[in-house]
């Protein structure tokens, strides 16, 4: 999968939902009963009024449904994506129940619901321990020197076991019409090289839980307290060294950067303990002479840490990440076990209802016939002709800003309306299915279906090369609620399950719609001019089509929101970072500021008065209240800490106020005056797109 792909909340990524049905029309009302309340896309009971919407548009919009809504034990945040994910994920059980219990299947039925019943087996499960890694830890055993550890490194990566590094096939970035093998940097554990390395309190604290959640993982295998202990110092050791060799997250956001060519001879000579040309060919790659390398330096080092560290170290090394790997498939005291490190990582106080860790797994791995099934049921027609019409009349706004630009040349001003009126639009489900031919699903061998669909995945990948680049791949299954832009695709994928409320309703008034997934449609098209986007010509190539003074134009406003960003604060010491998460802020600032433009060309855009006004609110203001709710979180603190960190997304408040602070007609749809907390004088409005 290219790695380049932006999406709209990196919390939401993966959630399966099943409720991009319309609603029911209200009917007409029987006679001798009261009719139904017509529904409120506003609800004024989730706001708290006694903020000034000037001082805390965020509290003001959600503050009531925030004080309501405590995050669940199960959960590690609460917001308007979780709450979608929760009133659906039982929809998807009833799917994948009703195909576990089907007699007579056909291979999609058979495929997804034998894979469910294996994971919801717990009897079966439970009496089989850890015996489905023995075999991969009996190999191990028999690695005796560095020649045997790469190949067997090799032969774990083909069974999808990938470890050390980063391992891909995808669109080489200057050649979007080929792809090419990647190299990346990995082999860690913890979510960012940043945990190894920092020695705050909070690094510490989840440094020696991570220490101790080795040790007893290890002993869960059949290790001597004494032995345990060890392992997990050579894995800190391990790990530590190799954190130390990576990339920040914030470098890594640089495409130019990550761009390492090499012939394979070439690579080689970067690491001259490792022959890439025997490791390719054990990988399944054949005829290819060249690669990408995201990082050189962290593969110089590794080679460095391969050759100084003794081979039972690096049996240990591989033994762990088995481990770890396979910990959710297997007994319940290797469940609890990852859970309860994962509560010092995340707070989240109970452990997920194992269905819907199964179902899941079932869309991430799966996810082609999963999704045929939820489609199928779930999906309409009418959606997908709704979206249109609204990326339509996106574009169109976003055309009249980029010719409105009073800092951007002519020329530059028509490369740019080449690109979005290049995008490639993707919504709701693929045009054609992936068939998954050769994964093999057994009713009574869960880890054994993860091993074979984690395989086939792999060998999937591997049969790209020498092909077609296929662009009508999607990034998402339809279940999931989130959109994404792809840069070498020039595209913009909005699945199935992301078409419903707060982000999207047949029957809401525009301002809604507009506010919601409007804002989306924008968001996703604002990432192909973000500070990574822009950089993409309109075929998706990573090629410079700017004029130096247009560049340094855009740079300037930009640097102006990555500084807005960075003085927002989270927790006791925690800020946002301006840096990581510039791309997603442009992304949020560009993509309302163009669906506000697009909703006022709509009849209700161009109403005002009383009679335009719902529920006590005018065509504005319900316009910029639907784009709040959307927002709307409660995040644990252990988990926002984490997310800071790796997230280039910032927290819910930030994402809602720093564009609005922005955007003028807020200012006069709320009356905000100087003396608000949120107001900026007209001239210290950002605006870029």
């Amino acid at each position: 999968m290219n790695q380049q792909l932006t999406f709209l909340s990196v919390i939401a990524v993966s959630m399966a939902l099943t409720a991009a049905t319309p609603p029911k029309k209200i009917g007409k009302p029987v006679p001798g009963r009261p009719a139904a309340a017509p529904r409120k896309f506003i609800d004024p009971q989730n706001m708290d009024t006694s903020v000034k919407p000037g001082d805390n548009f965020y509290q003001y919009a959600n503050g009531n449904w925030l004080k309501q809504n405590a995050i669940p034990a199960s959960k590690t945040s609460w917001g308007s994506f979780n709450e979608l994910r929760e009133k659906s994920l039982d929809a998807m059980k009833s799917l994948l129940e009703d195909a576990s219990k089907t007699t007579t299947k056909g291979r999609l039925y058979q495929m997804v619901g034998d894979y469910y019943a294996s994971g919801i087996d717990s009897l079966t499960i439970e009496k089989r321990g850890f015996d489905p890694i023995k075999p991969d830890l009996a190999r191990i055993e028999k690695v005796n020197n560095k020649t045997a550890f790469l190949d067997e490194l090799a032969y774990q990566r083909s069974q999808g076991n990938g470890m050390l590094f980063g391992f891909f096939v995808a669109q080489d970035r200057k050649n979007v019409s080929k792809y090419l093998p990647q190299f990346s940097q990995g082999g860690t554990t913890l979510p960012d090289r940043d945990y190894y390395l920092k020695t705050d309190a909070r690094s510490l604290k989840i440094r020696d839980a991570y220490r101790d959640n080795l040790t007893k993982m290890f002993a869960l295998i059949g290790e001597e307290p004494t032995q345990a202990s060890q392992d997990a110092d050579v894995i800190l050791r391990v790990e530590t060294a190799l954190a130390k060799a990576q990339m920040a997250r914030v470098e890594m956001r640089d495409p130019y950067k990550t761009y390492n060519k090499f012939t394979v001879a070439n690579f080689s000579q970067q690491t001259p303990g490792i022959n890439w040309a025997d490791q390719l060919s054990k990988y399944g790659v054949k005829g290819q002479d060249t690669v990408l390398v995201q990082s050189p330096t962290f593969f110089r080092s590794l080679d460095s840490l391969v050759a100084a560290t003794p081979i039972e170290d690096l049996r240990t090394y591989m033994r762990w990440n088995i481990l770890k790997g396979a910990a959710p498939y297997l007994s319940d005291a290797f469940v609890k076990q990852s859970f309860a490190f994962s509560r010092v990582l995340t707070g989240q106080k109970e452990q997920t209802p194992r269905w819907q860790r199964v179902s899941g797994l079932i869309d991430g791995t799966l996810g082609d016939l999963l999704g045929q099934l939820y489609v199928q049921q779930y999906f309409k027609p009418e959606a997908k002709q709704r979206m249109l019409t609204l990326v339509d009349n996106l574009e169109a706004s976003y055309k009249e800003h980029i010719k409105g630009l009073d800092w951007m040349s002519e020329d530059t001003k028509k490369r740019a309306l080449t690109k979005l009126t290049s995008f490639k639009r993707k919504i709701g489900y693929p045009d054609k299915w992936k068939n998954y031919d050769g994964v093999t699903i057994a009713r009574n061998d869960f880890y054994g279906n993860v091993k074979s669909a984690g395989k086939w995945s792999y060998n999937y990948m591997i049969n790209r090369l020498g092909k077609p680049v296929d662009r009508t791949e999607w990034g998402m299954t339809p279940p999931t609620v989130n959109a994404y832009y792809n840069p070498v695709n020039n595209e913009i994928a909005f699945p199935a399950a992301i078409l419903q409320f707060p982000f999207f309703d047949f029957d809401a008034d525009d301002a809604i719609n507009y506010g919601g997934i409007g804002a989306v449609i924008g968001h996703e098209m604002t990432h192909g001019f973000d500070d990574q986007g822009r950089q993409y010509d309109a075929d998706g190539t990573l090629r410079d089509w700017w004029t130096k003074a247009d560049a340094d134009n855009f740079k300037k406003r930009a640097d102006q929101v990555k500084e807005q960003f960075f003085g927002f604060k989270v927790l006791d010491s925690i800020k946002v970072n301006g840096q990581l998460t510039l791309g997603e802020n442009l992304a949020d600032l560009g993509g309302l500021a163009i669906a506000y433009d697009a909703f006022k060309k709509t009849a209700q855009g161009k109403a005002n008065g009383k009679k335009a006004m719902i529920d006590g609110f005018t065509p504005d203001q319900r316009f910029f209240l639907s784009w709040a709710q959307v927002w709307r979180i409660n995040v644990l603190p252990e988990t926002q800490a984490q997310l800071i960190m790796t997230d280039p997304h910032a927290p819910g408040l930030y994402r809602c106020n720093g564009p609005l602070s922005n955007i003028t007609a807020w200012y006069q749809a709320f009356d905000v005056k100087p003396g608000d907390k949120m107001y900026k004088k007209p001239e210290d409005r950002i605006k870029v797109w």
